[in-house]
Order: structure tokens, then sequence, then C-alpha cells
């Protein structure tokens, strides 16, 4: 029997190549066009076997609709697709139950391999359900997958300096490596300046945007960098007004 995937994302376009991106590959597929609508299709989720859920959509937002498909079905597998990734959104979506977060737009491959990766993962054990195993996974919490295949994750329990970041990045060819992203002073005193803000090279916004500087390397030059380092020198306007409502930690 088929497997069934729910998409719910507002855009029509992108809901239809993905639809028939899914139905080429042999997926049943059912389509919502925003949060409220996608969880009155999913019901109790026993009649989906994943779901890939946008994150920017007017009304209920990805995160509030995974918050609520979690309420009913705290083992739904959930793919969380969104053109704004940035760690902190990461660690929210997976702390909310997400099975993997990839970045758009995708390539109908990457797409495909989101689907089955996450199809391929034991479904999640509740609270209420047998206490887990002595054992933790040591796989880190955050996975990005991005356009061209490369999986991102942060590595976890690895000695690092203030101003640095580290990532595992897994090729599509299934091989890895560890790089080092290190923030520049001249970096952390722009955005001072144009902000009238501190945000220390320890704090989160810097490791948000150390993923974004990997993740664009590795789109636009589907390689891992050959120094496995790579340094933030500047930072985009466009990521100012972000920089201002950013937190402290």
């Amino acid at each position: 029997m088929s497997k069934r995937i729910l998409i719910i994302d507002d855009e029509e376009n992108i809901r239809r190549v993905t639809r028939i991106t899914l139905q080429a590959a042999g997926y049943e597929v059912g389509e919502a066009d925003d949060g409220e609508r996608g969880l009155a299709v999913f019901g109790d989720g026993s009649g989906w076997d994943a779901v890939l859920l946008d994150q920017r959509m007017p009304g209920m937002d990805g995160l509030e609709t995974l918050r609520h498909i979690n309420e009913r079905d705290a083992t739904a597998r959930v793919i969380m697709a969104t053109a704004y990734a940035s760690i902190e959104l990461a660690v929210d979506a997976m702390k909310l139950g997400a099975s993997d977060f990839v970045r758009k737009p995708m390539t109908p491959e990457i797409l495909r391999n989101a689907v089955a990766a996450a199809l391929a993962k034991q479904p999640r054990v509740s609270a209420a359900s047998d206490p887990p195993p002595a054992e933790v996974s040591e796989e880190p919490l955050i996975q990005i997958i991005t356009m061209n295949g490369f999986t991102i994750l942060d590595s976890e329990g690895v000695r690092q300096e203030p101003n640095e970041r580290r990532f595992r990045v897994k090729s599509p060819t299934g091989s890895e490596h560890e790089v080092l992203v290190e923030i520049d002073d001249e970096a952390v005193g722009y955005v001072e300046r144009m902000t009238r803000r501190r945000l220390p090279p320890e704090n989160s916004f810097w490791t948000s945007q150390a993923q974004r500087l990997l993740g664009d390397y590795l789109w636009k030059e589907g390689k891992v960098p050959p120094t496995r380092r790579l340094r933030i020198r500047d930072v985009d306007r466009d990521e100012l007004p972000i920089a201002e409502r950013w937190g402290t930690t």
C-alpha cells in the first residue's frame, strides 16, 4: 500500500510541484493551503504517514501547526520546510517534534530523499508511553538539508572558542567532514554599530549566521570547503532587523 503524504503550504505552485514529484515517486498525496485546513485534513493523524509543512503561512504558521499536530499525534513524522532557515528555527521545530528540517526551494531529489528519510525513521514515542531506553542517540538535535543534498549537523560535545562554530557536513555521496566557521570581530562590530546593541560572538545570532554561510557555500559551490574553514567577515543588511530583535543568549 502506498504511503500517504500530506502537504501543508499556502503557495499553490509549490503544492502542485511537490504533489507531482511525490506522486511520481509512488506516494499518495493530500493538500491543504494553510495551517487550519491542514489540521482539519490531518485529523487524528491515522490516515497519514508523513507531513510536509511550510513554516511561513498566513494565519497559523508552521510552528503553531506543528504544535497542534504533535498534540493530536505525538508519533507523527513532520518535515518542516522554509526558505528562511536558521539554527534557532530548526531547534524550535525539532523541540516541537519535527522529524527533519529542509530549506526551500527543494530539488525533486532533495524532496524525495527528505520524505524517504522521514519515513525510514522509527516513530517517536510519546511521553505517556513506555519509558525511553537507557541509551541516548548520538545523532545531534539539529539537522538541516540544503537544496542540493548536503546535511548540516550541529557538532555536540566539541570544545570551541566563543568566536567558533563547528558543524558536521554529510555530502550527498555519504562522506562526512567537520567544518569550522569563524566569526570575525569586524562583523560583530558592524552589527553593534548598525543596531546599537552588542551581540557577542557566543550569542546564538552568530550560530544562525554561521549555519547560513555554510549552507550558502554548499549550495553555490556543491562541495565542502577545501580548507574545512569559513569566516564570517560581514553581515547582510537584510539581517540587521533580525539582529535588532534577537535574544541576548
